[in-house]
């Protein structure tokens, strides 16, 4: 019989137990041949975590910084899924030991005779490299702009060859080059998939309370102590996480509650004052975008200057975009006061607005430059009738939007760097601690913004998954930048800001962070998609330098294979499998769908139980408090 059903003490339970294991059962050889391995793979997958553990530099700050009220947010923010090894190990290392060598280009493997063409050899001049004697200082310019020695290198697309190693072993660089790219942007929504099964928790806890607050109060009293903090820095910290989650909690009840009191009228004027500066902020973002497309049309057409008025006018569409993106969500915050929104509805709409500004802001630049690279998208003008593309403008155009990325990037970290030397430090430092005027004093430390940090990092993500077909080594490059930028914030933090005086739940600031997050990855994805299908490659340049597109490649490679790889990857390409594919997958999918339905059903039910039973209770304790007094039974109470 099984001892929790046997009515006995507790000491004469745990003798019972240990006598019962005590009796060792006999298994066979094949049964603990199992259990010895099970328990060699349970004990190397512990020593891998700790290994893994060991490694993440991150994971003590961010566990320090998530017991903070005002960064509760902000520590859930470290999302880094780039991985450059896959560029290292397929394009650029084998560009390297190939580069050189013996090999065919494309235009002889594939009977292209575009490369001999006299009349196209104006589109084949391309030489990034000053000639002659060049003043020191241009090595640094270049390094800020991606120009001169840092064009001719392994970090852009202008370097790489459209060479296929036929010697002792075959490698299509080109192919290469392509499906890396591929590859790379699904692994990164593989990344954001998984990083978004967390959130599977609290719609767990959404869908069991109804959305109800009353239920996270119950959990957060009964389940959110965690037993295994020992130490007074650890229980400190988890007791500052319990009460900011109870200080988020109260504040959207009792904001709820202002809400539900407001009379007609009080309705009426609320609402028409949001619609009004909804208009304001949607106009502020407008002269925003406006900006950024005028600075980029002006800063392509005067990109023939030298020395720092060319390095200005080269950076002035990344100039425009951050100080765009200062000081329209600064003015936005200002008229989020006014709109008396719930903290995390407040949240969101920065969200948004932050999210349109910058993610429109890079499609208005990508825009601007394809407008120019491709004349408008009409190839019979004068500029792109011979090339396809502008040749007189852009020799390299790949190279030029990837330039545009990297200087985004660089710009990005720079101003990080100078906001916490020059402007943060000196305001908490040396004029909030040093000074007893009462404006200073009002004004106080800095806060910590959630939504402007969150957005840092998507804003970044974005512009690597931009470049990254036209800068292969820019994730490389984002991994350092993002590892400086976290310990930058990391020092500001703790140093230089002051909690936050409006507290937000993070659950749903989350899940939107991830939703923006994916919206970049689209951005991006359809940006490489149409640079490979639609935009005539430069001829001078590139892997792709004489097709007529970049996915071409994936079809000249299939017809040099053998014809039964070739016939089995066209089956797999063909109606006869996609079909049946399709409808194998809409059964799955409707399968899924009503296995929810059925699901949802059977959470109703219990929902409805568990409020049934919670009445039932509250009627018995009233019925016992009923009859005690009317027995006059004495209680704890008296």
């Amino acid at each position: 019989q099984d001892l929790r059903s046997r009515p006995l003490p507790m000491s004469q339970r745990r003798a019972l137990w240990q006598e019962q294991q005590k009796k060792v059962p006999v298994v066979s050889k094949g049964e603990s041949w199992r259990r010895k391995n099970a328990k060699l793979l349970r004990e190397g997958k512990e020593a891998l975590k700790e290994i893994l553990y060991f490694f993440s530099p991150w994971r003590k700050a961010l566990q320090l910084i998530g017991g903070e009220s005002w960064t509760r947010s902000a520590g859930q923010s470290s999302f880094l899924p780039f991985r450059h090894a896959l560029i290292a190990g397929f394009v650029l290392v084998p560009s390297i030991v190939f580069r050189g060598s013996e090999g065919t280009g494309f235009p002889n493997l594939t009977g292209n005779t575009r490369a001999q063409d006299p009349v196209l050899l104006e589109c084949m001049n391309y030489n990034p490299n000053p000639q002659g004697l060049v003043p020191f200082y241009t090595y640094i310019l270049d390094v800020l702009l991606g120009t001169g020695f840092v064009e001719l290198s392994y970090l852009f697309y202008g370097f790489y060859e459209n060479t296929v190693v036929e010697d002792r072993n075959f490698y299509n660089i080109p192919l290469a080059y392509l499906l890396t790219a591929a590859f790379y942007f699904a692994f990164c929504l593989i990344c954001i998939v998984v990083r978004s099964v967390w959130l599977g928790y609290a719609a767990r806890v959404a869908v069991a309370t109804g959305g109800q607050t009353g239920g996270e109060y119950s959990m957060i009293a009964f389940a959110g102590w965690d037993y295994g903090s020992l130490g007074d820095k650890e229980t400190k910290l988890k007791q500052k996480n319990i009460l900011y989650r109870l200080q988020v909690d109260l504040e959207e009840e009792r904001l709820k509650n202002q809400a539900a009191a407001l009379t007609l009228k009080q309705k009426v004027f609320l609402y028409s004052l949001r619609v009004l500066l909804l208009f304001l902020a949607l106009g502020l973002i407008a002269a925003a975008l406006f900006g950024i497309f005028q600075a980029t049309q002006f800063s392509q057409k005067m990109s023939g200057r030298e020395g720092i008025v060319g390095l200005l006018i080269q950076y002035l569409p990344s100039i425009v975009i951050t100080a765009g993106n200062f000081v329209v969500p600064l003015l936005c915050d200002q008229i989020a006061l006014l709109e008396r929104y719930s903290p995390s509805v407040t949240i969101i709409l920065a969200l948004m607005r932050a999210v349109v500004l910058r993610l429109v802001g890079l499609g208005v630049l990508l825009f601007t430059l394809w407008t120019q690279v491709t004349c408008g998208g009409n190839p019979e003008e004068d500029d792109c009738r011979l090339c396809q593309y502008n040749y007189k403008l852009y020799q390299c155009w790949e190279t030029r939007v990837g330039q545009e990325m990297y200087k985004l990037t660089v710009f990005d970290l720079l101003i990080a760097v100078a906001t916490l030397v020059l402007v943060e430090f000196p305001r908490s430092r040396m004029v909030v601690d040093h000074s007893s005027n009462a404006l200073v004093q009002k004004l106080g430390r800095q806060e910590f913004v959630i939504p402007s940090n969150v957005l840092v990092l998507v804003y970044g993500q974005t512009v690597v998954w931009t470049g990254a077909l036209f800068c292969p080594l820019l994730p490389l490059i984002n991994t350092v930048k993002f590892i400086i930028l976290f310990y930058c914030k990391k020092i500001t933090l703790f140093h230089n800001c002051r909690p936050a005086l409006r507290t937000f739940r993070s659950t749903t600031s989350t899940f939107f962070f991830l939703v923006v997050l994916l919206f970049g990855w689209g951005l991006a994805t359809t940006v490489m998609v149409y640079s490979v299908t639609a935009i005539h490659p430069s001829m001078s340049c590139g892997p792709f330098r004489f097709f007529d597109n970049m996915w071409l490649i994936v079809p000249a490679t299939l017809y040099s294979l053998s014809d039964t790889s070739r016939d089995f990857l066209f089956f797999i390409g063909s109606q006869a499998f996609s079909i049946p594919l399709f409808i194998l997958l809409c059964v799955v999918l409707c399968y899924f769908i009503a296995l929810a339905s059925v699901y949802g059903k059977t959470v109703r039910l219990l929902r409805t139980q568990l409020k049934l039973e919670g009445r039932d209770k509250q009627f018995l304790v009233k019925q016992i408090d009923a009859l005690s007094k009317h027995l006059q039974i004495p209680t704890h109470r008296e």
